[in-house]
């Protein structure tokens, strides 16, 4: 590993003359001080009026509203610092809990557990930081005794689901690629470029916690695992088809408008494999859906690099919105790749020019504004709101139990 703290010491910056030159000029901006603001964190804190706000980014000094649940599912609710340590969560859990009528004796000896919906666990350690952006699109913080720990389970609305009808079917196309594009652009315009640089070099290891990169990161993945729901909840097979039509279509506008976030979120989500063994609802699409999603997955295509989305990336203009997943994994590549084979003075010298170029791709990316210019509908709040706080299964057991319900494999 490199043994230079880069992203915690500032003067080491000066052994990276192009990064430290690029990004020097945005310290000045950081030292800024905003007025504090209490903000319900994203997807753990649910309020239609914050979620309608156009989106902030997110600061370690920040203070934050989030829930921590019991092993009953009760649940306290707590006022953090978004960078606050375990400890430090822990000892608000005890104090809210103290004065609960719920908890008639007061826990000796808590610990901070995530739990995903598929009932899987990770504890923390008291000297973790900043755990609420790492959660997953469906994970939840408990605090326990380590005696209640395999006692833990999902939420029972992440383990057991209803279907439906989706309220997609009443939302045009372009108005939901709107705010998915809006969305999206608001997000990746929060994240600094030493967010990328801090994930290149230490990944989820690092001290200093992307905040806003790990968001954009949980957004991919929810949107990927939207598809999937929508589709999957539905029981109607005519009406499953036209959801797999609007989503092809909702991903050509998300790519006609430059976010390829959720454009490859979306092929993505379509081609989950509890997705793709429908067979009777991809038999029904028309053909020329089937032939404009064949185009997009080959754009998803990971031979020869991520060739296909690479050359698309190249040939597009400001503004536009990059798949960060691959963003991410070319600098990793790179960055590995030169430290395994070189001296450390080499890997310096090597990774300073990538990651250098990855910040200026970045600038380039977001060196115009973005601009929207169909007129809102009636029903755009609705929609906004939709968009912004998706419902979703990221369990993908549950999922692959929907699918076969509706196309058992004799059928």
């Amino acid at each position: 590993m490199l043994t230079h703290p880069i992203f915690l010491a500032p003067d080491k910056f000066q052994q990276l003359p192009d990064l430290f030159s690029l990004l020097s000029d945005r310290a000045e901006e950081d030292k800024e001080s905003r007025k504090k603001q209490v903000r319900p964190l994203f997807r753990h804190f649910r309020r239609i009026d914050a979620c309608l706000q156009p989106r902030e980014a997110f600061r370690g000094s920040d203070e934050i509203f989030c829930r921590v649940y019991t092993p009953d599912h009760s649940y306290v609710t707590i006022r953090s610092r978004l960078s606050c340590r375990v400890g430090e969560i822990l000892a608000l859990v005890k104090e809210k809990l103290q004065y609960s009528e719920d908890q008639p004796t007061q826990p000796a000896n808590l610990i901070l557990v995530a739990v995903t919906s598929s009932g899987e666990k990770a504890v923390f350690r008291p000297s973790d930081e900043a755990v609420f952006t790492t959660l997953g699109v469906n994970t939840h913080l408990f605090a326990c005794e380590p005696a209640e720990l395999e006692s833990l389970i999902p939420l029972p609305e992440e383990i057991h689901w209803s279907p439906g009808d989706s309220k997609l079917h009443d939302m045009s196309a372009e108005e939901v690629a709107n705010q998915l594009v809006v969305f999206d652009w608001e997000l990746f315009s929060c994240v600094h470029e030493v967010e990328f640089v801090c994930y290149v070099f230490h990944g989820e290891q690092a001290r200093w916690r992307p905040l806003n990169l790990e968001l954009i990161l949980q957004r991919c993945s929810e949107v990927q695992h939207w598809v999937a729901t929508e589709i999957l909840q539905c029981q109607s097979l005519p009406k499953r088809i036209q959801l797999l039509r609007k989503f092809i279509k909702i991903a050509a506008l998300c790519k006609q408008q430059q976010d390829l976030l959720s454009f490859l979120a979306l092929v993505l989500g379509l081609d989950n494999p509890a997705v793709s063994r429908l067979r009777l609802t991809w038999e029904g699409l028309p053909g020329k859906f089937r032939k404009q999603f064949q185009q997009f997955e080959s754009i998803a295509d990971p031979s020869r690099n991520h060739k296909s989305y690479r050359d698309l990336l190249a040939s597009l203009r400001a503004p536009l919105i990059p798949f960060t997943p691959l963003l991410l994994k070319g600098e990793s590549l790179t960055h590995s790749h030169t430290h395994t084979r070189y001296s450390s003075t080499s890997v310096l010298s090597i990774s300073s020019s990538s990651l250098a170029e990855m910040v200026r791709s970045i600038r380039r990316y977001r060196s115009t504004p973005l601009a929207m210019e169909a007129e809102p509908s009636p029903s755009h709040l609705q929609t906004k709101a939709y968009v912004r706080q998706l419902q979703v299964i990221d369990n993908q057991n549950l999922l692959f139990e929907m699918s076969s319900k509706l196309e058992p494999k004799d059928m």
